[in-house]
C-alpha cells in the first residue's frame, strides 16, 4: 500500500492537493469537508488504571485526489517545547457513493499502526466503525460546529453492550494566519 502524505505549507505532492470537493458528490463530501482547515487540539488519554494523561497538538484537514477524498495530519506533543511528538499520523477518508459511506484508513507513523474504518453520519455525529480489531472500536466526531468539535475513541470487549472511552480530543479551529 502506498501512503500518501499531505504536506501542509512545506511543499506539495503533484496531483494530491485539491481546492475543494468533487462537484458530483459535493453535498455528501461535506460530512468530513466541514472539518477542512487547521485545528488546535487538547487530547485526553484514558488509561486502563483509571488515570488520565493530557497533551496538546494540531490537526490539519485538506481536500485531496481531485476533491474525492480528505486527508489529515495529526501531531500531538506532551509539552509545547518537546522535540519529538507523542503522537503523529495521517488519515485518508474516501467517499464511496455506491455504499453512501466513507472508507477511512489511519496510519500512526511513530508506532507503525494502521486502522481501517467505515464511516457514516449517525444522527448529529460521524461514526467510524473499526473493521479489523478483535474488540469493537468506534472513532466518533460529535458536537461539530464551524469553530469546534469533539472526537473520541471508544471500545467494547463485550460485543457492544458497554463502551469505554480510550481517548478524546477537543478541537478549536485556528484563527486565520497571514
Amino acid at each position: 500500500m502506498i501512503l500518501l502524505l499531505l504536506a501542509f505549507s512545506v511543499g506539495e505532492v503533484k496531483g494530491l492537493d485539491a481546492s475543494g470537493p468533487y462537484p458530483a458528490y459535493a453535498e455528501k463530501l461535506e460530512l468530513f469537508g466541514q472539518l477542512v482547515g487547521d485545528w488546535d487540539v487538547e487530547v485526553t488519554y484514558h488509561l486502563p488504571d483509571g488515570t488520565r494523561d493530557t497533551a496538546s497538538g494540531e490537526w490539519h484537514f485538506g481536500w485531496v485526489l481531485e476533491g474525492r477524498a480528505i486527508q489529515d495530519v495529526w501531531r500531538v506533543k506532551r509539552r509545547p517545547d518537546d522535540v519529538e511528538p507523542l503522537g503523529y499520523g495521517t488519515t485518508l477518508r474516501v467517499y464511496d457513493p455506491e455504499i453512501d459511506a466513507w472508507h477511512v484508513t489511519w496510519h500512526g507513523v511513530l508506532n507503525g499502526s494502521t486502522f481501517r474504518f467505515l464511516a457514516r453520519k449517525v444522527g448529529d455525529e460521524i461514526v467510524m466503525e473499526g473493521l479489523e480489531t478483535e474488540e469493537l472500536s468506534r472513532w466518533i466526531f460529535s458536537e461539530i460546529t464551524p469553530l469546534s468539535f469533539r472526537w473520541r475513541a471508544v471500545a467494547s470487549t463485550d460485543g457492544g453492550k458497554t463502551w469505554v472511552t480510550e481517548q478524546e480530543m477537543l478541537a478549536r479551529r485556528q484563527a486565520a494566519r497571514d
